[in-house]
């Protein structure tokens, strides 16, 4: 290391949707960024590939909504600059019990932050939805006009061209191995599996399910950061009925609150199917992956049958995939400055719990001020510091349960 090709004011390690996003917020504002990534740009074995992501506003959670609007506004801004479309817009259906701890929130959150909703009963969904969709009698339904479906591959690959575009450099199959502080010139070295090192002045870490590894071997520190796998599966409509669901015929992206917390969007990617999952699975190492781990279908078939009114063929999924969440235990995000002796010159983020990737375009946003500034405007980060933890194992209190459901063993 000596040459200029080898420095960089920005190095940003993990090159999914959230180090994608972040390379071209710090590229954008003129900063000489490298991406690396482990694997092949564009890989399928981490959390930001696949068919299709949910974005929502409703938010047990009450600080994730201005997150939310900003995010949808920045994909808006992002496509517009690419000249093409990631983001499908639709409206969003939560349903649940009625008195559901979960879905009251969501119902409070959106009257603290005028967030425009409608509560529907049984009957009320059935008009609505002109019999594709069913609640029982003690259910209600919060329907909102943000919702929609982004394309993961197609936003990863969007982020890094938008990057490429602005100067940033892009190298792929460079897993890093270590991060050390420059006690000559100040700044970070960071070091590869294939020998290659590279200077920054400022370093973000955004390697996903691999992030608690990467911290723990740079610092030895245990971030309570979880891999867990999880499987997608698609469910095919019955003949003359696929024109219903499609995300054309105004069918909205839903999630139903209880256990399971269940999640679907229209049939958008695969014609004549429709992806509705269960939002959990088995904790993993992310080097060690099941693939594919089994689980017991039952009340997912038996949600189907009683919501769809007999339009899906719920007897076995149609096709499955797979990908992985990263975990904290209060299923909230890590944004912060890793500390001790890299002070505020790395930057942490990861935790994303099966929800980040909506919010990525803020996310990028947010990471490049706290790398390049030291603060962020604009959201709360007290919600997401490393520090929660010292203070309460758990992290942040709520009075409603997770909505992640998961199992220790993959069978």
């Amino acid at each position: 290391m000596g040459s200029s090709t080898d420095e960089f004011d920005v190095i940003v390690i993990g090159g999914g949707i959230m180090g994608s996003a972040t390379a071209y917020q710090t590229a954008k504002r003129g900063c000489k960024t490298l991406l690396l990534e482990q694997f092949d740009l564009l890989h399928h074995l981490g959390s930001s590939h696949g068919e299709s992501r949910t974005i929502r506003g409703t938010y047990p959670e009450d600080y994730y909504t201005d997150m939310v609007l900003e995010a949808s506004e920045l994909w808006r801004e992002v496509e517009s600059e690419a000249g093409y479309k990631v983001y499908t817009s639709t409206p969003q259906l939560d349903m649940g019990p009625a008195n559901d701890a979960s879905l009251k929130a969501v119902i409070a959150s959106c009257q603290k932050n005028s967030f425009s909703f409608q509560i529907l009963d049984h009957d009320e969904v059935a008009n609505k939805f002109s019999g594709r969709l069913s609640i029982p009698e003690n259910w209600i339904a919060v329907l909102t006009e943000l919702g929609g479906v982004i394309k993961p591959t197609k936003a990863v690959s969007m982020f890094q061209a938008l990057a490429f575009r602005r100067g940033a450099v892009l190298k792929d199959n460079m897993e890093v191995k270590d991060i050390k502080r420059d006690e000559v010139r100040g700044g970070m070295v960071v070091y590869t599996a294939t020998g290659d090192k590279f200077w920054g002045r400022k370093c973000v870490v955004t390697a996903g399910a691999w992030t608690k590894k990467l911290v723990h071997s740079v610092t030895g520190h245990e971030l309570p950061i979880q891999p867990l796998e999880t499987a997608v599966w698609y469910w095919r409509i019955k003949e003359g009925h696929e024109e219903k669901f499609t995300i054309k015929g105004d069918f909205p992206t839903f999630a139903s609150y209880g256990r399971p917390y269940i999640y679907g969007t229209p049939s958008l990617e695969f014609p004549g199917l429709i992806k509705i999952a269960v939002h959990g699975g088995c904790l993993c190492d992310p080097d060690k992956r099941p693939w594919m781990p089994g689980r017991d279908l039952d009340s997912l078939k038996e949600w189907i049958e009683g919501r769809f009114l007999g339009l899906l063929d719920c007897s076995a999924p149609a096709a499955t995939q797979s990908c992985m969440y990263s975990m904290t235990p209060d299923e909230d995000f890590v944004l912060d400055f890793l500390g001790g002796e890299f002070g505020e010159d790395v930057v942490i983020g990861g935790g994303f719990s099966g929800h980040g990737f909506k919010m990525s375009p803020v996310i990028g946003r947010i990471l490049a001020d706290l790398v390049l500034t030291g603060r962020a405007d604009g959201v709360e980060l007290k919600h997401f510091r490393i520090g929660r933890f010292d203070e309460n194992p758990k992290g942040n209190v709520k009075e409603f349960a997770d909505q992640v459901g998961f199992n220790e063993s993959p069978y």
